[in-house]
């Protein structure tokens, strides 16, 4: 199981959000210089969210982001702001190593198809934002439909993954819950990433044990309630 420690950027800054909310904010420096602390103890992926991107302004960041795929050399996940097809080609051109298609995914599922076709499968993941069994979308403001049957949908579109997030939890660093995690797995075929109240080894081995392909570490990493190495001994 892969471990994607989180680099979520908001106003040039690294930063991490409770419940995704922006007057929440804690801001831990550079995304570069995170990018490499977390590269240097052992990451091989980064899970980057384009936070500006994501509360309206699509073009935010895009240099830094650039900067940071030049300089690391990594695969990277990039979600955050991507409402067209051409903002997900831009990014892919670039050396994004597979977008996360949010809202978009939800208001226009062609866009799922029409990219797998393109880049391939591999480079696009669907995200599967979920609060009581109901997609959100819009900031998770909108509830969209059932989570499972939207995942379903993905996989026939074509997505090469999920990227599913618990939003009950996320953010809270209080552990994550298991039951709509494997819920989903018994829906789909596809490789599923989970993010959201992932906060100890207890919680990475649960994960794995249920059979994710990988885990997004983000609030509980960056105050120190866990260690990357605890995470990534706990996911092999």
């Amino acid at each position: 199981m892969m471990i994607f420690p989180a680099v979520d950027i908001l106003g040039g800054q690294c930063v991490q959000l409770v419940q995704g909310r922006r007057e929440t904010a804690t801001a831990y420096g550079t995304p570069l210089e995170n990018a490499r602390k977390w590269l240097d103890a052992g990451a091989d992926a980064l899970h980057v969210i384009n936070l500006d991107g994501a509360f309206g302004s699509a073009g935010a960041n895009a240099g830094m982001i650039r900067e940071l795929i030049r300089e690391t050399g990594v695969f990277v996940e990039l979600g955050g702001g991507i409402r067209s097809r051409e903002d997900a080609r831009a990014w892919l051109e670039i050396g994004v190593g597979r977008v996360i298609l949010g809202t978009i995914a939800i208001r226009e599922p062609e866009v799922v198809r029409d990219l797998s076709l393109e880049y391939g499968p591999g480079h696009v993941m669907a995200g599967v934002d979920a609060r009581d069994g109901q997609v959100v979308i819009e900031g998770w403001q909108e509830e969209a439909g059932d989570y499972l049957s939207w995942a379903e949908r993905f996989e026939l579109l074509g997505a090469g993954s999920l990227l599913f997030t618990n939003v009950t939890v996320e953010g809270l660093c209080r552990g994550i819950e298991t039951g709509p995690v494997g819920r989903l797995l018994e829906r789909t075929r596809l490789p599923v990433v989970v993010a959201g109240g992932v906060s100890s080894a207890a919680d990475v081995r649960a994960l794995r044990d249920l059979g994710v392909s990988g885990a997004v570490l983000g609030s509980a990493l960056y105050s120190g309630k866990i260690t990357l190495e605890e995470a990534l001994e706990a996911a092999r």
